[in-house]
């Protein structure tokens, strides 16, 4: 069963957290909001997110070592960051911010509906990879049920060649386990 595409949110004003909410609402998009990059890392170690928008200036743990530390991890280095800035236009930031890793790099304000669209991109991107995966796992499936019908296709044609004396009730019995099993 495919889960819901969740958004992480980190930023470390909760009136900021109030408002990106309030942008996504109304998306597919389940948003997870933290107040720092640590509760963020805390975060992806436990859910999988479609997308992070990551505040770039924060205390302690600033948005850059955030993504630095998200996009070294194997499980979550494929997560898309858009990174929001406060109205800091110095473009070496946003250089700073696509060299970690960032997909893109918006400063504030922003227009909310470049936003949703942005976010709406990278929700269905997901949502088409949940469902390749899932397709995937149904062909493997079926192709180990395939190795196991040949199997006893084979075992039970090897019996009614033999001479055995109930090789035919042997190759029935196989060939019926097979197909119900």
């Amino acid at each position: 069963m495919m889960g819901v595409a969740k958004a992480l949110l980190v930023d470390d004003r909760r009136d900021n957290l109030v408002a990106l909410e309030a942008i996504l609402q109304g998306l597919p998009v389940h948003t997870v909001a933290v107040e720092s990059g640590e509760a963020a890392l805390k975060q992806l170690l436990v859910d999988d997110f479609a997308v992070i928008l990551l505040d770039a200036q924060m205390p302690d743990m600033d948005g850059f070592e955030t993504a630095g530390h998200i996009k070294r991890r194997e499980r979550t280095r494929h997560v898309p960051i858009i990174f929001l800035t406060a109205a800091d236009r110095d473009a070496q930031l946003a250089l700073r911010g696509y060299s970690v890793g960032a997909v893109d790099y918006l400063t504030k304000p922003f227009d909310p509906w470049v936003l949703r669209a942005k976010v709406s991109v990278f929700v269905d991107l997901w949502i088409k990879t949940q469902q390749l995966q899932a397709q995937s796992e149904v062909v493997r499936e079926r192709e180990a049920q395939w190795r196991a019908l040949t199997e006893a296709v084979d075992e039970a044609t090897a019996l009614l060649r033999s001479s055995a004396p109930d090789a035919s009730d042997r190759a029935v019995t196989l060939l019926e386990q097979a197909r119900w099993g």
